[in-house]
């Protein structure tokens, strides 16, 4: 089974920065896509951004020119650079892994979340 760790959240002023950190550890493994997540109180969880083991990224509209993803393969680690945060950014934020088990087989790890809060 495959872990992931979060860690980066905090507390932060409209218009600040935080960067989000995701660490992956277990058996061995092999993690395709991994992304950002995030779910506000009374919210539905929602994709922030994600990026294929080859670097291709996607994001939410919402967060689009602000946030960047990035991933380091050798260290199993997946980032997530905030910027210009707004309040309607304040949420928990989940690290994701889709992580690849045999060909063909694969699975969702999930870390347990970061809190990240925005003040106005």
């Amino acid at each position: 089974q495959v872990q992931l760790v979060e860690s980066g959240g905090g507390l932060v002023q409209a218009g600040g920065s935080l960067r989000l950190s995701c660490a992956a550890s277990g058996s061995i493994f092999i993690i395709n896509n991994m992304g950002w997540f995030r779910q506000a109180p009374g919210k539905q969880r929602e994709l922030v951004a994600v990026v294929t083991r080859g670097g291709i990224t996607n994001y939410a509209d919402s967060v689009k020119g602000r946030f960047a993803i990035s991933r380091d393969n050798a260290k199993n680690a997946a980032y997530l650079q905030m910027n210009s945060l707004e309040p309607d950014d304040t949420a928990v934020y989940f690290c994701n892994a889709r992580v690849a088990v045999a060909l063909g087989r694969e699975y969702d790890a999930w870390g347990q979340g970061t809190q990240v809060t925005v003040s106005s």
